[in-house]
């Protein structure tokens, strides 16, 4: 279930990486019509308002479209197969289930507690009696909830039907269309309970609005805390999308309500506090400016002698990529290993630092790097607002001090193994998120996470497409044998000859991973790895027909498929020819498949493997091979 929800957060995750550009160009496209700071130019009717207002206009794309946005994007993430046309069923889905609520509601309003339906204009920035324009249909403003719900239908019923054969006299109607079919006459309840459902939702909605802005600071600190703390198990997007782009606190979401009145805020010269009372929530972006380069000096200071060199030739390309742009994973991974109690005391300390900044007033958008939060916050509004932005500073530097002291000592006194403290024999390194993964799995496995067994299991379970693309998984003498639901999730086969697969063999949805005669421990590995994630995969521990078995690691020590240029039967041995001789393997693993092979190397790149009577059966499975 935990593997579930974590996809899920990962997949909503999709269309969020597009709200930040978007916000940085309304951001400016604000900045530059501020007639107080560009004077003249800027008013209304100039050319350069008209241009900047126009560029604005297309900033606004990803905000107005929302409910399609994430219609589009949860099917890239969730979708086992042909995501491009998951992505399309969902579109028109959604479209369709809209059309069916205001159709419903044309006809039926009153029923709903919507009467005259058809006769309320929809205004900009108004409440519109819980109403909306969804690319031009009239409708109930579900918000990303409505998108949600129809794109999990759709793509629940795209993994199970997409596939799905039907008789030749409808054979026209399989795939996507088959898919939308279906997924038509499901929008028509989905359609006829959101209109009887929706409307109380709203209201409870709108109650939940008015207690988490009347919560004060320990709202916003509860939010903060469970927003940074929740990283490594992929849950915070369940927190700060329903406030950031959901109706968690306003209509529409907090960053498109910052962005429409940033005009407003930059005029006037009322505090923050009163005029954008409910902006507290997303000041997140702090701890990257703030407290992560402090991070980085603890670990630089606690680092040994010889290493510090190594270490700050690290830790300066990412304290700057947090601070600039936000980006803190490289840092935040690193130390969740090594001392996961660290980042509990990261998450308390930044939540505690975003609820001081929030009592001494400061509210706005911030939750990038320095870039982001200077177009969307400190440029537009310094004029009226320097106080507060002062102040900021001035609480983000004495809360990053106190985080360098807190680390510094914990470090010390933990002997935690930071950046810069490992062992004399290891290179100081940064974790990414994968590699993070990998070592939790391994350390909840009880084993250690740098088990050569392990590692490499590990890497070709996340280049196979994790535990939930694997249907079947077996093995011959040097290979994995591997189904897999979506080859399109695989990796390419350099990354697995990175982690030492000698090849891959892709045939449709079907491959196999040269691993080498250690295949056995990386199976059982793999295995294990997957049992632990909830993998459903039929896995095979039996030896495969012995005859295969033999075949293919005949084939992998011969270098290769390509590498045999022919091979035949004579007696009781493997006769074949390869391209060359250097990419065949020493005798002595020839013997390790059998005691009993003997390997005669001769002209002409020609060499003969005893292997028995039984060479023709080895022969034949080797041209299938081949």
């Amino acid at each position: 279930m935990m593997q579930k929800i974590q996809r899920f957060g990962a997949a909503m995750f999709v269309p969020v990486m597009l709200f930040s550009f978007a916000g940085i160009v309304v951001a400016l496209g604000s900045l530059f019509n501020n007639p107080t700071l560009f004077g003249s130019i800027a008013n209304p009717g100039t050319t350069w308002n008209s241009v900047w207002d126009t560029i604005s206009a297309g900033g606004w794309t990803v905000f107005n479209q929302e409910g399609i946005l994430f219609t589009v994007g949860l099917p890239i993430g969730l979708a086992n197969k042909a995501r491009g046309r998951a992505a399309m069923e969902a579109v028109i889905a959604y479209l369709t289930y809209n059309y069916f609520i205001g159709a419903m509601l044309t006809h039926w309003g009153a029923a709903f507690g919507i009467p005259n339906f058809d006769k309320i204009q929809i205004v900009a920035n108004a409440t519109n009696h819980g109403l909306t324009n969804i690319a031009g249909i009239k409708t109930l403003d579900t918000s990303i909830l409505g998108a949600l719900v129809v794109a999990l239908i759709v793509v629940w019923l795209h993994n199970k039907y997409f596939d799905k054969k039907l008789p030749d006299w409808l054979g026209t109607f399989q795939g996507s269309t088959y898919v939308y079919a279906l997924a038509f006459f499901v929008m028509i309840p989905l359609a006829l309970i959101t209109c009887w459902g929706w409307p109380k939702v709203q209201m409870g909605i709108t109650s939940m609005q008015h207690f988490i802005v009347g919560s004060g600071f320990i709202g916003v600190w509860i939010y903060q805390f469970l927003n940074r703390v929740l990283i490594p198990t992929g849950l915070h997007h369940l927190v700060y999308i329903p406030f950031q782009f959901g109706p968690a606190v306003v209509a529409g979401g907090l960053q498109p309500y910052w962005l429409k009145h940033l005009a407003e805020y930059a005029a006037s010269t009322k505090p923050l506090s009163q005029i954008a009372s409910v902006e507290g929530f997303q000041l997140y972006g702090n701890e990257k400016v703030f407290l992560v380069p402090f991070i980085c000096l603890a670990f630089y200071a606690t680092a040994k002698k010889n290493k510090k060199k190594q270490t700050s030739a690290l830790l300066i390309p990412a304290a700057l990529t947090s601070v600039l742009a936000g980006i803190t994973e490289p840092i935040d991974f690193t130390y969740l290993f090594a001392a996961p109690v660290l980042w509990v005391v990261y998450s308390v300390l930044s939540a505690t630092m975003n609820t001081v900044m929030w009592a001494f007033g400061l509210r706005g958008f911030m939750s990038d790097g320095a870039i982001g939060i200077a177009s969307m916050n400190w440029l537009p509004l310094w004029e009226h607002h320097w106080q507060t932005y002062v102040m900021q500073f001035i609480v983000g530097i004495i809360f990053g001090i106190i985080t360098y002291f807190v680390f510094k000592i914990m470090i010390e006194k933990f002997n935690y193994i930071t950046p810069g403290r490992e062992a004399d024999d290891e290179d100081v390194k940064l974790i990414n998120k994968k590699e993070y993964k990998q070592k939790m799995a391994a350390k909840a496995a009880g084993k250690d996470a740098n088990d050569p067994y392990i590692a490499r299991a590990t890497a070709y379970l996340d280049l196979l497409g994790g535990a939930s693309n694997i249907t079947e998984l077996s093995s011959c003498a040097t290979r994995l044998r591997v189904s897999v639901a979506d080859p399109s999730k695989v990796a390419p086969d350099s990354q697995f000859k990175a982690n030492k697969a000698v090849n891959v063999v892709h045939h449709g949805k079907a491959l196999q991973v040269i691993v080498g005669l250690d295949v056995p421990q990386v199976l059982d590995e793999m295995t294990q790895l997957m049992q632990q994630s909830g993998g459903d995969a039929k896995v095979s521990t039996e030896q495969d027909n012995p005859y295969i078995e033999r075949a293919t690691g005949i084939v992998d020590l011969l270098g290769g498929n390509e590498n045999i240029k022919d091979v035949i039967a004579c007696s009781t041995r493997v006769r074949t020819h390869v391209f060359d001789t250097n990419k065949v393997a020493p005798d002595s693993e020839f013997k390790k498949i059998a005691d009993s092979y003997e390997v005669q190397r001769r002209d002409d790149n020609e060499i003969d493997i005893v292997v028995g009577l039984d060479a023709d059966q080895v022969v034949d499975q080797m041209k299938q091979l081949l």
